[in-house]
């Protein structure tokens, strides 16, 4: 938003090029930037500005596109702005406007446009990474590369049902076999997919909860990770009476850590009890559990870190140093002993939850589609189904109209909407 050094202004649609007519008096070389003395439909001077001409459908829209570069302050754009919205047929664009008019020309598809929301909201490392290799295309080649080979199978199914009779066209049994096989190996790989980590999780950050009995240093530690006072510290058992959330990003990896109320099964009034069951169940629902007390009141939970907190006030205990050494790490929030190797262990348990180096993660709405198409390819062998070609081409079929909805080919409309409104108006 002005003011800036530069103001880009984009202007897509049969219209582009009038508007560089209307406030330029010509078009300059495609794809050439030009400087052009612009002015309103009045001849008074608006701004001496750069000016692109790209025209259709090899643009980023599929359409004839213009872009004014202007200098940045806001008198300048707001004046540009309303020359342009003099001339006949122009309007301001909507919010993702271009992305959308980018994915209904056939300039990308929906895998790509979620893409490259994720990667305008991106705010770390993993989530960069990620975002780009959707808005890039790796998702849909893939997927393109599945739709091929479903194709071939389908192909092969109609070429049985239609010319059966012909003496090149394979006959009988063993092309429902053939057909099978092939639907068998794409569903595990469509398996191996889904066994990846969801995008969500790197787009809304791993949830690490810190739990533990009263008064373990819990509000200190989320206090130190945090670098601010974010929970109140008090040696009073029943200070914490709710689940404190704060985002975090650690070597690149974001992440939710939730300081809870200390656990207890005694003494706690009515409100206390609430939050010790908000703590349960967040305990329950964490990633990772970083936890703050005796090793053997532990929660089970697959990824725990059991913690020795407050090693400034018990060191030279024995009874203590023994319950320690049990644990996974020795920890002291208030002088920093142990902080790193705890931000170690946190990142190392977290990168076994985030997709390996070259792996994409897919969001709800992909994996759902993913799911379902995989259901379709997977097939009873003592079943009709197995021996009926007609069945086994409607599940390929189905399969593949699955497999359509993720790359945006059917069933998308009411979608797009949401989608396209997550984007900024000059997106």
């Amino acid at each position: 938003m002005p003011p800036a050094a530069i103001a880009v202004v984009r202007i897509s649609g049969p219209r582009a090029g009038a508007a560089l007519n209307a406030l330029a008096g010509r078009l300059p070389e495609p794809r050439r930037a030009s400087l052009a003395s612009l002015t309103n439909g009045e001849g008074a001077p608006l701004d001496s500005a750069l000016m692109l001409w790209f025209p259709g459908p090899a643009t980023a829209t599929g359409e004839d596109l213009a872009e004014l570069h202007l200098h940045g302050g806001r008198a300048v754009v707001a004046a540009v702005a309303a020359a342009l919205g003099a001339i006949p047929g122009l309007r301001p664009a909507g919010a993702g406007e271009f992305t959308r008019r980018a994915f209904l020309n056939g300039r990308i598809d929906l895998a790509e446009a979620e893409g490259l929301a994720d990667l305008l909201a991106a705010e770390t490392e993993s989530q960069r990474v990620q975002a780009l290799g959707h808005a890039s295309g790796h998702v849909s080649r893939v997927i393109a590369g599945w739709q091929d080979r479903l194709l071939a199978l389908m192909a092969g199914a109609e070429a049985e049902l239609n010319f059966a009779d012909e003496d090149d066209v394979e006959v009988g049994e063993s092309v429902a076999q053939r057909l099978i096989s092939g639907m068998a190996v794409l569903a595990d790989e469509l398996g191996e997919w889904l066994a990846r980590p969801a995008a969500e999780v790197i787009a809304e950050g791993l949830s690490v909860v810190i739990a533990g009995p009263p008064n373990a240093g819990k509000s200190t530690l989320i206090n130190a990770l945090a670098q601010r006072e974010l929970a109140i510290v008090s040696p009073v058992e029943g200070t914490t009476r709710d689940v404190i959330e704060t985002p975090l990003a650690l070597d690149g990896i974001a992440m939710r850590f939730s300081d809870t109320a200390g656990i207890r099964t005694e003494g706690a009034g009515e409100i206390e009890a609430i939050g010790i069951d908000r703590a349960k169940a967040a305990v329950e629902a964490a990633d990772i559990l970083l936890w703050l007390g005796p090793p053997k009141e532990a929660p089970e939970h697959p990824r725990a870190i059991l913690i020795a907190a407050q090693a400034d006030r018990w060191r030279g205990e024995a009874a203590a140093e023994a319950a320690a050494a049990h644990c996974d790490l020795t920890l002291s929030a208030a002088t920093g002993e142990g902080m790193d190797r705890l931000h170690r262990s946190i990142v190392d348990m977290a990168r076994t939850l985030l997709p390996r180096e070259g792996e994409a993660a897919l969001r709800e709405r992909q994996r759902a589609a993913l799911f379902e198409a995989k259901q379709w390819l997977e097939i009873d062998l003592a079943s009709r189904e197995a021996h009926d070609l007609i069945l086994l081409a409607e599940r390929l079929r189905l399969a593949a109209t699955a497999l359509d909805r993720i790359t945006g080919r059917t069933g998308v409309e009411d979608m797009l909407d949401t989608l396209f409104g997550r984007f900024c108006i000059g997106k």
